[in-house]
């Protein structure tokens, strides 16, 4: 009993989701006013944004596939937001790609 494997609190997690959207937000807002402000100077910010949207549904995808347990919604949910994910960083390779040539 007192080698009791530890959980993780769903308390951490929402507090660790909370504070990476509140960083991650304002990246996506600096990124997006600087490159559409100046947009030859920080073209280069377009791929990152996406990298970074791609970055938050993944993570989030992740966490509902570990907290959702046998519920197939939730399970689908997170796959769902996990090929998302995916799909925002391809489209961030290929913004970047299309960028540097």
């Amino acid at each position: 009993m007192l080698n009791q494997e530890k959980k993780k609190s769903p308390r951490n997690t929402a507090m660790f989701l909370d504070l990476l959207h509140i960083a991650v937000g304002i990246l996506v807002v600096i990124c997006a006013v600087l490159a559409f402000l100046y947009p030859d100077t920080y073209r280069i910010l377009f791929p990152v944004i996406f990298w970074l949207a791609g970055l938050l549904n993944g993570v989030n995808g992740w966490t509902t596939l570990q907290a959702g347990g046998r519920d197939k919604k939730k399970k689908f949910s997170g796959i769902v937001q996990c090929v998302l994910a995916a799909v925002l960083f391809l489209i961030g390779v290929m913004s970047a790609v299309s960028i540097w040539r």
